[in-house]
Order: structure tokens, then sequence, then C-alpha cells
């Protein structure tokens, strides 16, 4: 028979320790919007999902995905009710979502690139800065977390005897996403919820295991694809109070004009007439925006999305944000189009020939008036709320650099645009 020992002789420590024992252990939790709503996520590497509540309530978090090969973690997840005012893991308070967000930090382009002879010094924070930019951006306390895709780059092995990336994962393991997104994201994704937009490093062939395991707003199915790493979904909205924000995943679409990929994503532009009030868009790859400069040439516009999207947005489409770029650009055109946020400047390395001005540009027939670019700047950018504005149109944008100091900004109402 075991020799028990009553609960109140042990001392508090003791106490403590075993009440933290019995409980599921989570390395990673954070709140993001997903198809069907709202949904508090984990990642523990414990045999069951860590506790949770919702307003006081025990809540069980459902299994999102077991531990499967190079993935020793299982994720969970929780659909939350809209009207949530306090939910726990592990004892832990989550941020819920704000009816109004009115600061919105936009990040993308995150990870650490290794990719045969693309090798970035991911052991030195400057030059690969993004736990150095997330954590800052946690300090300015958004409302939101819009990271616009491309979190997932460790391709291939650090070459022998580089000590800026010696000792680095690579491929698409669990350990690559904790080093290049959950690690140095740890911070900012306990400021506040996020909305998860899928990059081109997150297709099936790259980074689309982990990204459908931990961070896909849909769904996971193991059985389907690639070990549950699924194709192109349709989008999905985000009600931001008088604003709505469509989430689209346009990781596969050519930048060449593709003519059957441009009947499949028309309709999804299309599908923003039907919401009320201003409308912005977010999705990985810009339409109209700049990369490079060659012989006098703006490159980087992307030619099937274009396409599909031009006279099938609706004219309530304010704004586009945007990363792929690796970079920080807002730009307005000439014809009547929503204006182009790039927000891709979060830690890949960057893209350091892209234009400067940007005004004067065009860019694939589109010609740019107004606009600001920063290139050869890690950072992030804030889309803040006119606090005196109840039509939801106006708002200030702010290219930040990962300490946290604003080098451009621009004022938007509707589709009109003033920088500095």
């Amino acid at each position: 028979m075991r020799n028990l020992v009553p609960r109140a002789a042990l001392p508090a420590f003791a106490i403590l320790f075993l009440t933290g024992f019995a409980q599921a252990r989570d390395l990673y939790h954070w709140v993001q919007y997903v198809s069907g709503g709202i949904e508090a996520r984990a990642v523990t590497d414990d045999a069951a999902c860590p506790n949770a509540t919702i307003d006081g309530q025990p809540a069980q978090m459902n299994e999102r995905s077991a531990p499967g090969v190079q993935y020793p973690v299982r994720a969970c997840a929780l659909p939350l009710p809209t009207s949530a005012k306090l939910v726990t893991i592990n004892s832990v308070p989550v941020p819920l979502p704000k009816d109004r967000p009115n600061k919105i930090l936009v990040v993308g382009d995150t990870g650490c690139r290794l990719k045969g002879a693309q090798v970035q010094a991911c052991n030195d924070m400057s030059k690969w800065p993004f736990r150095l930019g997330a954590t800052m951006s946690a300090h300015f306390k958004p409302d939101l977390v819009i990271h616009v895709g491309d979190m997932h780059y460790r391709e291939s092995p650090c070459p022998t005897g580089n000590l800026g990336c010696a000792g680095s994962p690579f491929g698409d393991t669990w350990q690559v996403w904790k080093e290049d997104f959950f690690d140095p994201a740890e911070a900012l994704l306990k400021a506040a919820p996020w909305v998860m937009v899928r990059g081109n490093h997150e297709e099936c062939e790259r980074g689309g295991i982990g990204w459908a395991r931990t961070l896909d707003p849909y769904p996971y199915e193991a059985a389907s694809g690639r070990d549950g790493c699924l194709g192109p979904k349709a989008p999905y909205t985000v009600d931001l109070g008088g604003l709505h924000l469509v989430v689209m995943d346009v990781s596969t679409a050519d930048e060449k004009l593709n003519l059957q990929q441009v009947d499949y994503y028309r309709p999804q532009f299309e599908f923003a007439k039907t919401l009320p009030g201003p409308v912005w868009y977010a999705f990985h790859r810009p339409l109209w925006a700049a990369e490079n400069l060659r012989n006098g040439i703006a490159e980087g516009d992307n030619k099937t999305l274009a396409a599909a999207a031009k006279g099938f947005m609706p004219k309530n489409a304010q704004a586009i944000l945007s990363g792929h770029h690796h970079v920080f650009e807002v730009m307005k055109y000439e014809n009547d189009l929503p204006l182009q946020i790039v927000s891709g400047h979060g830690g890949d390395d960057l893209s350091i020939r892209a234009p400067n001005p940007v005004v004067g540009l065009e860019i694939n027939g589109e010609k740019v008036v107004a606009g600001v670019s920063g290139p050869g700047i890690f950072g992030f950018s804030m889309v803040e709320r006119d606090p005196a504005d109840q039509s939801g149109t106006k708002w200030k944008i702010t290219g930040y650099d990962v300490k946290g100091q604003a080098f451009a900004s621009c004022e938007m109402d509707q589709r009109q645009l003033t920088c500095k």
C-alpha cells in the first residue's frame, strides 16, 4: 500500500510542484482568427492538451494534430465564443480580440534564410533580428497582429564552417518552426490575437507540414495531402469593427500570367462585394509592388493576381496588406485601385534593391502617384485608426525599425494617401 501524505502536511513548494505536474505543459499558446471564428491554440510536448477555462469554467482543448515524424509535439485548439471575457491556458490569461481594434501590427517574411548559397547569419541578431523586432513590437501593445506570411525559411543545412548559422536545424521539422517562428515570436504571441496569412514558404513542398499542424486557420486533416498539408482554401473574413478583413491564400499564385489560376482567384476577389463597410484584403503576394528596378523597369508584380483582381474588387476595398517583398512600401495608383501596403521587412534578407522613391514608377501598367519605401531596414508596421473617425476609413500607417524607431508614415482615407 502506498504511503499517502495529507496535502495539508506538504510544504507550499511541494503543493505547487504536484499541482503543476498534474497539468499538461504547454510550450507556446496564442489566440488566432480562423475560418470559423476564433481559437485559442497551444503546442505541447506532453501527453495531453493543457487545461483551459472560459470565463471561469473548465474548457477542453481539442487535439489538432498528434505527434508525428519530425514533429514530437501535439497542437491543440479551443474554439472561443465572441462573448468570452477571460480565457486561460494552464491558468495563464490569453489576449482576446477587441470589437474595434485600433492598433494593428503588420509583420511578414520573418524567418532566417538558409537555402543553398543563400545563407543568412541566424545566430547574429543584427543580421536576423526577428526576435528583437517581435519583442519590441509587443511593447507597442497592439490590439491585433497580422502576419502576412513566410515564417519558415531554413530549408538547407548551414554550410560547414559558417559560424553565422552553425548548429541551425533545417527542413520542414518542428525544430525549424520552433527556431524560425515560435521562439522569437513568443512575446508577440502573448501580446495580442493574430491573423495568420499563408506565404509561399508555407507551401506543402516547403514548410507546409508545420503550417498545417500549428497555424493553418482551417481544420487539420492528417489523411489529406502531404501529412495534412492542404492546398489553398476559400477566403474567410474577420470583422474588425466596421471594417472587414478578407484573408486569402495566394501562396501558390504564379507570378507570370496563369489563366487557370485567374479563374480560380477572381471569385475570391469578387466575394468582398458582399461585405458592408470598408474592406481590406490580407494575402502574401502583392499585386503591383516593386522589389527591384532593372533597366528602369520595376519588377515584383504578380500578373496572375493582378488579372484576377482588376475590375473585380469592390469600390469599398480600401487596402491590400502583403509581404513577399522584403521591404516596407505603401503605394497609391493613378487608376482607382486599393492602396498597397507591403510589410515584408520582418527578418529575412532584405530587398536592398527595392526602389526608393516609388512615386512615378509604373508597375505592370499601374502608375504610382503617392507612397513611400524603406529599403534596407528590418522592422514592422503599425496601422492605427483615427480615433475621431467612425467610418473606419481613416488610418495612419507607420514603418518602424526593430528598435521601435519610425522611419516613414502615411495617412490614408478611403483610397487617398498622403505620405512623409
